[in-house]
């Protein structure tokens, strides 16, 4: 197991961390300088994380890394940098990076602005509970619950609207503080996207568990810049990664211990 940080340690991370954290220091667009900048989220155990000696570690840092070789690009021209999701269109719009993987959800409104490579994941909305816990199968028995997720979300109040109303929600700034609050029992579930409660499982092994009953569809892609010309390229890529094992490594490496198993890879989409 690649992520050995303790619950604590990951409620001080909020979905905002500020850039100012980012590795690398050298300032300025992509595309023409000496690194390949790739934009991961930096607190989401399993998929996109920065570990306390500064290395990253995730699904997301792993596939980035498989694409990256693809294109050419060897490891120490790499550059990590943190995308939390309020700057993802940003920074591809204005060469801050030159791709992002951050559980970045491919819309329509969002291929306005950007494209996307994939999808290489498909999520789905889940529960995380405890690993005893046997009274929550899913979100139509979390009547008089009390669930967690991050603030300005739109999950757990989707919860409340389609499937129980008598569900008591509960926010904090992230998923670690949610986690904490979980594991201490003053929260029954948290809710976000399966593969990220995979990660915060994952990272407390034998205490959560994922309940394993996905209720919504979320396809992750790779973000890339309007009019990409590697856009094809990656594509081919990611269906070269479901083929050859390496896709299937990324997942077992990072999420493997969590008890939730790896789906069958999506089709990509080549609009």
């Amino acid at each position: 197991m690649r992520f050995h940080r303790t619950v604590a340690a990951l409620a001080t991370l909020g979905l905002s961390l500020s850039l100012a954290a980012c590795g690398g220091d050298e300032e300025g667009g992509s595309g023409g300088g000496d690194t390949f900048k790739i934009g991961i989220k930096y607190d989401q155990p399993g998929l996109g994380f920065r570990e306390s000696d500064g290395s990253f570690s995730g699904f997301d840092v792993d596939m980035a890394r498989v694409i990256a070789e693809g294109l050419g690009y060897s490891e120490d021209e790499i550059e990590f940098v943190e995308a939390v999701s309020a700057n993802r269109e940003t920074f591809l719009q204005n060469g801050t990076v030159d791709m992002i993987l951050a559980t970045y959800s491919i819309t329509d409104e969002r291929k306005e602005v950007v494209d996307f490579a994939g999808p290489y994941y498909v999520a789905g909305q889940d529960l995380l509970v405890a690993a005893d816990n046997t009274e929550i199968t899913g979100p139509d028995t979390l009547d008089g619950k009390r669930l967690c997720s991050v603030t300005g979300s739109t999950s757990a109040q989707k919860v409340k609207d389609e499937y129980a109303e008598g569900v008591q929600l509960q926010e904090f700034d992230s998923y670690g503080k949610c986690t904490e609050a979980l594991l201490g029992g003053q929260i029954d579930a948290v809710t976000t996207d399966d593969i990220i409660l995979a990660g915060l499982s994952n990272a407390n092994p034998g205490e959560l568990k994922v309940v394993g009953a996905p209720f919504s569809e979320e396809n992750y892609g790779v973000g890339l810049p309007k009019d990409s010309a590697d856009r094809d390229k990656i594509n081919d890529l990611i269906e070269t990664a479901f083929e050859d094992g390496s896709w299937e490594k990324a997942f077992n490496d990072n999420l493997g211990d969590s008890g939730y198993e790896l789906p069958e890879p999506p089709a990509v989409d080549r609009y």
